[in-house]
């Protein structure tokens, strides 16, 4: 499951991706100073687009904790998708890359090959978010995963949503039906790359 995706793209290329869109960005909180980083990891703070309240066409930028603590304390950051609506608390978890490790075939290697997976052709791409207020750590997010589609299922056998373009105002609008939105990109659309 995704434990690891990065963000290299500045702010203000992120909030133009969006204006192409014809979504607007607000920032509620001020706008966030958001540096580059490699590697973006379970419980750190990175920035989210979620659902502004009664709006269409209009998202919040924000920064949140990745992952929330389960009863027995673990972390939350991954979220099966499967059968679920999703009928409010929807973010966007903005992404230029995302990594998978798979176990190596050398049994003497300690440690597990790293792959990148990048959207072919975009310089950032969007996973279906979810966030939720929690006594311990506040407002935080989660990423939705599903079955596998045919870029990962040779490296994983579940994947993060990552959704279509056209589909990222329809996410952020809790009216439209999850379950249309939440499929596996056509073949060829993730490039990957082995990065350790």
């Amino acid at each position: 499951m995704c434990n690891d995706y990065r963000l290299m793209v500045e702010l203000a290329s992120v909030i133009e991706e969006f204006e192409h869109l014809k979504i607007k960005i607000r920032f509620p909180e001020g706008r966030p100073n958001i540096e580059a980083r490699e590697d973006i990891r379970i419980t750190d703070t990175a920035p989210i687009v979620r659902t502004a309240a009664g709006e269409r066409g209009v998202g919040e930028l924000v920064q949140r904790r990745w992952s929330w603590p389960s009863p027995t304390k673990k972390p939350v950051y991954n979220f099966r998708s499967e059968g679920r609506e999703f009928n409010s608390h929807r973010a966007l978890v903005i992404a230029d890359a995302f990594f998978e490790f798979t176990t190596p075939e050398d049994p003497k290697k300690k440690r597990k090959n790293k792959w990148m997976f990048r959207k072919a052709g975009e310089p950032i791409f969007a996973i279906a978010g979810i966030w939720r207020e929690t006594e311990e750590v506040g407002e935080a997010f989660t990423m939705l995963t599903m079955e596998p589609g045919p870029d990962i299922a040779p490296y994983h056998d579940r994947q993060i949503v990552i959704l279509e373009r056209e589909a990222w105002a329809d996410w952020l609008d809790p009216s439209v039906s999850a379950k249309t939105l939440i499929k596996p990109l056509p073949a060829g659309s993730l490039s990957a790359e082995q990065v350790g």
